[in-house]
């Protein structure tokens, strides 16, 4: 759901000065990061993990950042990286953004009523394709996720892109008819285990007959 809403976020500048700074900034439960755009050069800082994390939940797309201090300037996330075991989020890059223009921005795709689909329920497999789509819209009209229900979707149904609600104001830049988002195929026969189990079966039962026709001669 997109918000007209803002939250504020209080960050410290700092001198970008290698992954040592980095490491000691984060065992001060502070996150370092770079904020971009706007014209102006990209600038380094850091903020305390706790308040990102807080602010990050409830903001839904734009942030009202604030450097040590200052004037508010409102931002969007671009990108976040996260530690690959904890999830714990270790750097951040923020974008600088007029409330009145359109950006690009990059949406998960959810699925849901996948356990009350008839395909599901008849042992059918629902794969998502398609996770991310790319989108334009006011920073303040960036839905947090597109939902699509699939509760009604049948083996051997394919669900594209052009089926996905997208609320006003948001164009999709993705092509409508080729992107597909989920398939719901029939239930596998035959697992890939179980086939690798039969093959080696098989090269057992060929190398016991290759020593017994050996032994016999």
């Amino acid at each position: 759901m997109a918000t007209n809403e803002t939250t504020q976020l209080q960050v410290k500048r700092r001198e970008p000065d290698g992954s040592r700074s980095a490491r000691r900034l984060r065992r001060e439960q502070r996150v370092p990061g770079v904020l971009y755009g706007g014209g102006d050069e990209p600038m380094s800082f850091d903020v305390d993990a706790r308040e990102l994390r807080l602010a990050l939940a409830r903001s839904g797309a734009v942030l009202d950042l604030s450097v040590d201090g200052g004037k508010a300037t409102p931002v969007v996330l671009k990108e976040a990286q996260r530690h690959p075991v904890r999830g714990e989020t270790t750097h951040i890059d923020l974008l600088r953004v007029r409330l009145d223009k359109a950006i690009h921005a990059v949406v998960p795709v959810e699925l849901s009523g996948v356990d009350d689909a008839p395909g599901v329920k008849e042992g059918g497999v629902l794969e998502q394709i398609t996770r991310e789509i790319n989108i334009e819209a006011l920073p303040t009209a960036i839905p947090e996720a597109l939902v699509h229900d699939v509760s009604a979707l049948e083996i051997g149904d394919t669900v594209i892109l052009e089926a996905v609600p997208v609320p006003e104001g948001v164009t999709v830049l993705d092509d409508l008819q080729e992107t597909v988002i989920a398939t719901l195929s029939a239930p596998r026969l035959q697992t890939e285990a179980e086939t690798e189990i039969e093959a080696e079966t098989e090269l057992v039962g060929e190398s016991a007959e290759k020593d017994e026709a050996a032994s016999e001669e």
